[in-house]
C-alpha cells in the first residue's frame, strides 16, 4: 500500500512525530539526571501518545485514499479485500 499524504497531512504527522522525538529526548536527559519516576513517567506516557497519533493519522490517510480509489473504480474487488485486512491489522498493531 502506498500511502500519498498531501501537504497538510504530511506536516501535522512530521510535527507529531517531532514532539514524540522532543519527549523522548527528554525522558533519556530525566532518566539521566535521576528525576523523579513519576515525572519520567509522564512525559513518557505524553511521547506515547504522540506517536499513536501520528500512527492513526497516517491510517486513517490510508483508509481515506482506499475509500476514494474504491469510489473511483481503481481498486478491484480482491485488492479492497486486502486493502482491508492491511489496514485492519496496521490498525489493531497501535490499539
Amino acid at each position: 500500500m502506498e500511502l500519498d499524504l498531501a501537504g497538510a497531512e504530511l506536516k501535522a504527522v512530521l510535527n507529531r512525530l517531532r514532539r514524540a522525538q522532543g519527549q523522548i529526548s527528554g525522558v533519556i536527559r530525566m532518566i539521566e539526571e535521576g528525576r523523579d519516576c513519576e515525572d519520567v513517567v509522564t512525559q513518557l506516557a505524553a511521547a506515547s501518545r504522540a506517536l499513536d497519533r501520528a500512527g492513526f493519522a497516517i491510517i486513517a490517510t490510508g483508509l481515506q485514499q482506499c475509500l476514494t480509489e474504491v469510489e473511483e473504480g481503481r481498486r478491484s474487488a480482491e485488492s479492497q479485500d486486502e486493502m482491508r485486512a492491511r489496514l485492519e491489522k496496521l490498525f489493531l498493531s497501535l490499539a
